[in-house]
């Protein structure tokens, strides 16, 4: 068998990691105590654009400064969803993913490209907005409490999972038929109108299907349906349920229609596996499930004492294990335990020679949801772990589905694929550890390939940005070549790309022939300027850009999604 991939993070685990104590430690300034070290460490890193907030939201379309050539066909709507205030009135939240939503939206027509913003007007941030204060406890930010709020009151919230729930919908967009709405793990998505970035209306998900969450990325299929996971928890424990918004003819609602295709039982009952993402081929889903885990008992701990949902997460040092579910049937056909690692999204996964493949974007552990805690990012660059808390690489595992016999001497490498440096033996309780290779060694997040023709496709390529906080240019953009193990990289000095889209030429022949689309920030004062960057996705050099200067400070955003002009 291979040496593990995740020898570049060497940070201790403990079996079980209660995110509560480290929250503790964070509010009381751990890292600002000690003695400062002569150098800093990742001095390039710009943790601010993370940070800004908008102070004036942009509704009547910027026009941007266009440098180059942009394509003509190239007309459509780059929408981006993101974290847009850091403030509550005098109160901070204190983990980006408790920032209020900041909605963008670059519309390119005919070679020019205008720029809007807007705040998602869900109802937590309505109420933080007329009240002018945290009003809710979130993901890594405690609120005060309420002092109209009476103990049997607190104690009724118990049996009601949605109540005190925030729906800030922070991190995603996706399509639902023509419409569009915004993402996070919580049951609540709002559609958005796509050319105004005005918010329509909210969907409670839990009031049309079973399910009390559901992934931040769904996969939207060429024939406009959408599939994503949702847990529900019964008497019998928690599920994850693979969900159907099926695309119809009808004027029938998507969500009416919602049904559950398949369910599997948690891993851990009392402890469901915290997922981000999840897979899909042509014949089956992947559910990954890893060590970091949502405690149900602690879970509802929080409650009782108002601490942070961070609080109920805990982390196992234990093998991943990676569910295949049959999609004619919904039946687990195959079952893969793996080397540990932490991962938020899967790059892709596809079918071949009787293997599946699986590429994700993998750290060590969960440390990298510490580092985005504000007391942890301003501290950053005087903690020198900071850059190995965020250190991951993409990795690939192949899991055979048609393994020889359990007979196999201990330690035969089941996989013969290609050149592949993966492997795959038998434990002695005839389960099956698959180890993983890693494509290259370089840290990449938010991928995105050529979805409409790729998902769950054998591909070739991979667009990301680095998370390698401590590059002598963090702000890096990069293109993936799995064939030939190799990688190219776009950068701009004091410049901050975000997630890169990928856009194909029409009737493009191809896998790489089209545009990527990626937002740009500026660093250190440059605060009141964005950009929309335009390469070309084969060679990866820069054909255009547009640039704005606004009137607010623009902050650096997540994941997005792009709509042609026919579409809208």
């Amino acid at each position: 068998m291979s040496s593990s991939v995740f020898n570049w993070s060497p940070l201790p685990i403990k079996r079980k990691l209660d995110f509560t104590q480290k929250n503790k430690n964070r509010n009381n300034n751990e890292f600002s105590n000690r003695n400062e070290p002569k150098e800093l460490h990742s001095p390039n890193c710009e943790f601010q654009v993370w940070l800004r907030t908008c102070e004036q939201e942009i509704i009547d379309p910027l026009v941007g400064k266009v440098k180059g050539d942009i394509p003509k066909w190239l007309n459509g709507s780059l929408l981006r969803n993101g974290p847009g205030t850091m403030k509550a009135g005098q109160d901070e939240f204190q983990h980006l993913f408790d920032s209020s939503a900041l909605l963008h939206r670059f519309g390119l027509k005919d070679g020019n490209v205008t720029y809007q913003c807007r705040f998602l007007q869900s109802e937590i941030y309505k109420k933080t907005l007329a009240s002018n204060r945290l009003m809710i406890t979130e993901f890594g930010t405690r609120a005060a409490p309420d002092p109209c709020h009476t103990i049997f009151r607190k104690v009724a919230t118990l049996f009601d999972l949605k109540a005190n729930m925030s729906d800030n919908a922070m991190i995603s967009l996706y399509p639902f038929g023509d419409e569009i709405y915004a993402f996070n793990e919580i049951p609540f998505i709002h559609r958005i109108e796509p050319k105004t970035l005005e918010t329509l209306n909210r969907v409670d998900l839990t009031s049309k299907i079973n399910i009390v969450n559901h992934t931040s990325h769904p996969h939207v299929t060429e024939n406009g349906n959408v599939y994503n996971i949702g847990l529900s928890v019964g008497a019998t424990g928690p599920y994850h349920n693979i969900v159907l918004f099926e695309k119809n003819s009808s004027n029938e609602s998507m969500f009416d229609n919602a049904k559950i295709l398949s369910s599997i039982p948690a891993r851990w009952p009392l402890h469901p596996s915290y997922m981000h993402s999840f897979g899909m081929t042509d014949n089956y889903f992947i559910i990954v499930e890893q060590p970091l885990s949502i405690s149900l008992p602690g879970l509802l701990s929080t409650k009782i004492k108002n601490q942070p949902l961070a609080a109920s997460l805990r982390w196992y040092n234990e093998y991943n294990q990676i569910n295949i579910i049959s999609r004619e049937t919904g039946k687990r056909q195959h079952k893969f335990f793996t080397e540990t690692f932490f991962y938020l999204h899967i790059i892709n996964q596809f079918e071949d020679s009787d293997y599946i493949i699986i590429d994700v974007c993998a750290y060590r552990d969960p440390s990298m949801i510490d580092c985005m805690y504000y007391e942890t990012m301003k501290d950053m660059h005087h903690n020198p772990d900071y850059a190995k808390m965020f250190r991951g690489r993409p990795i690939r595992f192949v899991l055979p589905l048609k393994p020889l016999g359990h007979d196999l001497a201990a330690n035969t490498n089941l996989i013969n694929y290609g050149n592949s440096k993966a492997t795959a033996c038998y434990l002695s309780n005839g389960n099956i550890l698959a180890q993983a290779e890693k494509l290259c060694d370089i840290g990449c997040e938010t991928p995105r390939i050529n979805y409409e023709k790729f998902l769950g496709k054998k591909y070739r390529y991979f667009y990301a940005i680095s998370s390698d906080v401590d590059a002598v240019n963090p702000g890096t953009l990069i293109k993936v070549d799995i064939q030939n193990n190799c990688y190219k990289t776009w950068q701009e000095k004091n410049c901050y790309p975000g997630e890169p889209i990928f856009v194909p030429s029409p009737n493009a022949k191809e896998e790489d022939e089209g545009v990527i689309l990626s937002v740009l920030v500026w660093g250190q004062d440059d605060t009141n300027h964005v950009g929309l960057l335009i390469l070309n996705a084969h060679n990866f050099e820069e054909i255009a850009r547009a640039e704005f200067k606004t009137t607010t400070s623009v902050p650096k955003c997540l994941h997005g999604w792009y709509l042609p002009e026919t579409e809208t």
